[in-house]
């Protein structure tokens, strides 16, 4: 095992000094000026949590997640976004067959989020393909058991659940997936439909606003450029073409693959038609875990220096494909670590400043209790709450161009589009702003200090606007 780590740390190493090295030779990215909106044409900054781990195994396919939760996760960080787990075996049990009673539990989840202004983004999530690889049935999750084929190869034990991923078994799984092996082209179709049935059942409901086609795709013996430019692409056409048929107006989020991509090397993923009337709604959906916190270090030391540069490689890297795709907005959909490390709090402010300066969404993993998450077994806040409990602009009535934050106080650049009527939603927290908000800039229309909302009045020129929100005299 420590060979493994110590081997897997200094190829993480050489590829960061080669990706920061040519970095020299390249100019800077600019940052994304694309953002998801909301049905009132508002640029939205979204920020949540993945809501959660336990949704990968529980029979009935939910998280084990309430309202009362949702509530409290509302009040103490004003979050206004959620990545939902969902899976292919829930929404296609059998061949062809789609599970009303299930996608009417996401809806009834869902519905919590809209009650409370949230904007979905439903992820199928997997992770080692499916929980078949194993007779148990708990170490990886997504696949139906009659989509997974091992051809009798072997899957280990192992006390790292990434090391699954070199086991024949779970390789040969994902090569019939993508049809590597040429025995099983219809397996992609099965996907693409239950994307289908998803986008059906949740078309009409604005709460939705986005759709995450996978969960770090894995392409079995297939890596790299090779596989994410060749069939991960062509998967990913085959699915947004089948949501289009049902959906056209929900945005289609692409991954890139996790094996690299997470740790700040390129992506080779292909650009993705959308088959709609006006302009395309594709979104980039990258991951980041930089290796040594991934091999659980803390921000210090060596470690930190290795983070850093892992981040700016991965920004610049994400920053470009997002260009490639066709300008596409970006969010991250996952990131996170266990809070009691050394630095880990510095490392996540690190991470939502990066996110703000690349004007990207996040969404946190996750929301599950614990080390990694808000709060304790027993409902205690930890210390991830006050860490994530800041101001930022929740929706903007135009393009933002710059945002920064401090606990008492928000500066937003934006250019206003004259077209939006809505205003500018802005969330503020009680530590900061006790007493109130003094705005500079603009012209306040409601400060409500139950929500912590503030709403802005729109600007009806063009020229770029700059916003400076401080606590009330």
């Amino acid at each position: 095992m420590r060979r493994v780590r110590i081997a897997s740390l200094a190829a993480a190493a050489t590829l960061l000094l080669v990706g920061g090295a040519a970095a020299v030779v390249r100019d800077d990215p600019e940052p994304s000026a694309t953002y998801l909106t909301d049905d009132q044409g508002r640029a939205l900054v979204l920020r949540g949590f993945n809501t959660a781990s336990s949704a990968k195994s529980t029979p009935d396919g939910m998280p084990e997640f309430t309202e009362a939760q949702l509530d409290r996760e509302h009040a103490d960080m004003g979050t206004n976004f959620v990545r939902f787990l969902i899976s292919w075996r829930s929404v296609e049990p059998e061949p062809g067959t789609y599970d009303r009673a299930y996608l009417d539990r996401v809806a009834e989840r869902v519905g919590w989020y809209a009650d409370r202004g949230y904007h979905v983004m439903l992820d199928m999530h997997q992770d080692l393909y499916s929980g078949a690889i194993t007779p148990d049935g708990k170490t990886g999750n997504g696949a139906p058991a009659w989509a997974t084929y091992l051809d009798g190869l072997p899957v280990g034990t192992h006390d790292m659940w990434e090391q699954y991923y070199l086991d024949p078994g779970v390789i040969r799984a994902f090569d019939n997936f993508w049809n590597t092996t040429g025995a099983h082209p219809e397996l992609t179709e099965h996907y693409a439909g239950a994307w289908r049935a998803v986008a059906e059942r949740f078309a009409g409901n604005p709460a939705v606003v986005a759709y995450d086609l996978m969960n770090e795709p894995y392409g079995g013996t297939l890596q790299g450029p090779d596989f994410e430019a060749g069939p991960l692409t062509a998967l990913y056409q085959r699915t947004a073409d089948a949501i289009r048929q049902v959906d056209a107006n929900k945005w289609v989020c692409v991954a890139p693959q996790a094996m690299g991509v997470n740790w700040g090397t390129p992506s080779g993923l292909g650009p993705v038609a959308d088959r709609r009337d006006g302009e395309a709604r594709i979104a980039y959906c990258p991951h980041i875990y930089p290796l040594p916190m991934d091999l659980g270090g803390g921000y210090e030391g060596t470690s930190r220096t290795l983070v850093d540069a892992t981040i700016d490689s991965w920004r610049d890297h994400a920053l470009r494909t997002a260009r490639a795709l066709g300008d596409a907005p970006i969010i991250l959909g996952e990131f996170g670590l266990d809070t009691t490390l050394p630095g880990a709090l510095e490392f996540v402010d690190r991470m939502y400043a990066t996110a703000a300066e690349m004007g990207a969404g996040v969404s946190y993993w996750s929301r599950d209790p614990g080390a990694w998450g808000p709060y304790e077994e027993d409902g205690t806040a930890r210390n991830l709450v006050a860490a994530l409990d800041t101001p930022y602009p929740r929706a903007v009535a135009g393009t933002p161009t710059d945002w920064t934050a401090a606990p008492d106080r928000l500066e937003l650049t934006f250019r206003p589009n004259p077209s939006v009527t809505a205003p500018t939603e802005i969330y503020l927290p009680r530590t900061g702003f006790p007493a109130g908000v003094h705005v500079d800039g603009a012209q306040v229309q409601d400060w409500n200090p139950q929500s912590r909302l503030l709403t802005l009045r729109g600007h009806g020129s063009p020229d770029s606007v700059t916003v400076t929100v401080t606590p009330a005299p």
